[in-house]
């Protein structure tokens, strides 16, 4: 009987490890965290830091940036409603 619950133990204890992991926001919160505090940042200015902080992002995903680029590419041409719709819709599905 105790060589079942080992495993269902171990394998219960993966899928609460899983939902622990820190994303790449809450790793970046901690970080401009830690900067504001060794630049000794208080009350409006803090917020400001931490404010720009979290918006920096790099370069973004791959997808992120042909979202992007499609967005620009469709504004530039004036594109509304069902036009707009049908250009970002082929521009995102291409390679």
């Amino acid at each position: 009987m105790k060589m079942i619950h080992l495993p269902l133990l171990l394998v219960t204890a993966l899928f609460c490890a899983q939902g622990f992991a820190a994303t790449d926001q809450q790793n970046k919160m901690t970080s401009c965290n830690a900067d504001a505090t060794a630049k000794s940042l208080k009350g409006d200015d803090r917020k400001a830091y931490m404010s720009s902080c979290l918006k920096a992002t790099p370069a973004g995903t791959p997808q992120q940036q042909k979202m992007k680029t499609c967005n620009a590419s469709a504004s530039s041409q004036s594109l509304k409603g069902d036009a707009r719709k049908t250009f970002m819709s082929s521009c995102l599905k291409k390679s």
